[in-house]
């Protein structure tokens, strides 16, 4: 099976190299070359076009930034669609749109291929050891010719349904995780305000009914400085975006998620769509005049999650 991988980015260019790891057999493709120079000198192929490396691979992975430029390879100008024939799958690792990866999964599907939405979750440091989490959604026999692509890639791997759910879930715990990163950052400024000791506050979380994945990882790269989790704000802003597009289409009167859209655009506004999402604490940082940063914290982060061996297909 030739695998092609377009999409080396913060998430894509882990799992392509996580592909590599397992000794597959990658084509790759990225606008920028320079990203694509490590896989190639680990003895990944090159594709000049989209439609190049749809025509020489059985299976496409697209890991893009947004459901525009998915769109942009599957249907522009030297793109995958024409070559999307009998027999050959196209995995969309993006957190993009439901509506736009069904639209395009149903033209790729329309052709005799398959489709499967397989957005990941658990943070780029999980997708670099093959330790994350692989949603999958697509019909139950496409599931299980791409499940040992999948294993390749990440730990625990749910099925779950149709064309589409995966992108739904995706966006939903996205969602999730945004609402736990500000009130960790309230939370944070708050104790700082309130002269508690910062290693200490971050260790009555973490074993508290307070605790979370995210105060357990986005926590640790505020109190330590870097703010560094490999995601931006502008990325933040378009996922929490589709989940309330989501929200909006079923006539759901959501009030926690405008108020993290506002957050959020007024942070971009601020510091820039390229700036590092953590540093949405700087809102408060700056409204305060208190530095939310603890002497001594660790300056790696540290993910308590085991590196199990193996993987887990979780059941539906």
């Amino acid at each position: 099976m030739k695998v092609g991988f377009i999409g080396l980015g913060n998430v894509g260019g882990k799992l392509a190299g996580s592909l590599l790891r397992n000794k597959a057999d990658v084509m790759v493709r990225d606008l920028d070359k320079a990203l694509a120079q490590p896989f190639l000198d680990a003895g990944a192929g090159w594709a000049q076009s989209p439609a190049e490396l749809a025509q020489s691979c059985d299976v496409v992975i697209t890991c893009l930034p947004s459901p525009a430029a998915s769109a942009a390879v599957m249907e522009g100008e030297d793109g995958m669609l024409p070559h999307m024939t009998a027999g050959k799958i196209w995995l969309e690792m993006s957190t993009t749109d439901e509506a736009e990866v069904k639209r395009l999964g149903g033209k790729v599907i329309a052709q005799g291929a398959a489709a499967v939405d397989c957005p990941v979750s658990g943070g780029c440091h999980r997708a670099d050891t093959g330790n994350i989490s692989i949603f999958a959604g697509c019909d139950r026999t496409t599931f299980e010719q791409v499940l040992p692509l999948l294993k390749s890639m990440g730990r625990r791997i749910l099925h779950t349904g149709p064309l589409g759910t995966a992108s739904v879930l995706k966006v939903l715990t996205n969602y999730l995780a945004t609402a736990n990163l500000v009130s960790c950052c309230e939370a944070l400024v708050t104790a700082k305000a309130a002269g508690m000791d910062l290693n200490t506050t971050y260790e009555a979380i973490r074993i508290s009914s307070g605790n979370s994945f995210v105060h357990e990882t986005e926590s640790q790269v505020i109190l330590n400085g870097s703010r560094d989790i490999s995601f931006t704000m502008d990325l933040v802003s378009k996922d929490i975006g589709l989940f309330q597009a989501i929200a909006d289409r079923h006539n759901v009167p959501l009030e926690v998620s405008p108020l993290l859209v506002d957050i959020f655009k007024d942070g971009e506004e601020k510091y820039g769509g390229r700036e590092l999402s953590p540093n949405i604490i700087k809102r408060l940082e700056e409204a305060t005049g208190l530095s939310v940063t603890a002497n001594g914290f660790p300056a790696e982060m540290v993910d308590d999650e085991p590196e199990e061996p193996g993987y887990e297909v979780v059941p539906k």
